[in-house]
């Protein structure tokens, strides 16, 4: 069995599979986990101010044990409801019980899961490498979703990032240690430095210290030569995409937009397709 799952259709479908049932757990940890950090701070602040704890200030439901529920009627989701991307298309994006829309993260982040799971196993095969390129491609997905709604990257996702991206450097998998330390180092200050020289010009605050952070994790997978084009490359896809969304919206170029989501998209193209595109850059740049 495992040597026909091992190449061929087969695997990719099982990945496939197994992106959509992933994807659909970080749904939950997507709409969860900053509920759950927020209330933790709450408390935590009333402690340090010695304040009597809020009774009406509940703990939100955890990530892993606590059924799914509608949002808005609060209704229990049965099995059939939680299939992952096929729920929502068989339901039409409306929940079974109260008929209220579906958000579209939904299926959304279903299939990039998938889809990021059968690239990652498409190019680095059944291996120890593809396992890590997994943890990281769904740590980034998480954190992309938290940042888009909520303009938070939190210490919870970005520092274990960075920590096991310097603990894979010591096999090594992706990069030396010396790298990962370069990478990490370079990625924190690149991001800090243009964050002061911005504030000191403008007196505003153009990205968060979770952007510095995730930043740094990606040095420490991929090492130093791969910010460059980190950078350059979220950058054009912020613009591009950000662009977009203002106009959808209807918002104006004023409006704040989380840099974070670029950056993990530009990071998971760099980690899969490095090699790739740094000879592209170099036959444009040097025309060779």
């Amino acid at each position: 069995m495992l040597e026909i799952l091992s190449e061929g259709w087969p695997l990719y479908l099982v990945a496939s599979l197994f992106g959509l049932l992933v994807g659909s757990f970080l749904n939950v940890v997507i709409l969860r986990l900053p509920e759950r950090l927020m209330h933790d701070w709450r408390v935590q602040s009333r402690e340090m101010l010695e304040l009597e704890a809020n009774p009406a200030d509940t703990a939100p439901p955890d990530i892993v044990f606590k059924r799914s529920h509608c949002p808005q009627c609060k209704h229990a989701l049965s099995p059939l409801d939680n299939i992952p991307l096929l729920s929502w298309l068989v339901l039409r994006g409306r929940c079974r019980y109260c008929k209220a829309p579906i958000s579209v993260q939904y299926p959304l982040v279903e299939a990039l899961t998938a889809v990021a799971t059968l690239v990652v196993i498409v190019q680095f095969g059944t291996t120890w490498a593809a396992a890590a390129g997994l943890v990281l491609s769904y740590g980034l997905i998480a954190l992309a979703g938290i940042d888009f709604r909520t303009q938070l990257l939190p210490d919870n996702l970005t520092l274990p990032l960075l920590w096991g991206g310097m603990l894979l450097s010591l096999v090594p998998v992706f990069v030396a240690p010396v790298d990962a330390i370069l990478g990490a180092t370079i990625g924190y200050l690149s991001l800090w430095s243009i964050y002061w020289l911005f504030k000191l010009l403008t007196g505003k605050e153009g990205m968060g210290y979770g952007d510095f952070k995730l930043l740094a994790a990606l040095g420490a997978w991929m090492g130093p030569k791969s910010l460059l084009p980190i950078v350059l490359l979220s950058s054009v896809v912020g613009a591009v995409l950000g662009s977009i969304l203002l106009a959808t919206r209807g918002k104006d170029s004023s409006t704040p937009i989380p840099f974070g989501p670029f950056i993990a998209v530009a990071g998971w193209i760099q980690f899969v397709w490095g090699e790739p595109l740094l000879q592209l850059y170099t036959q444009l740049l040097l025309g060779r």
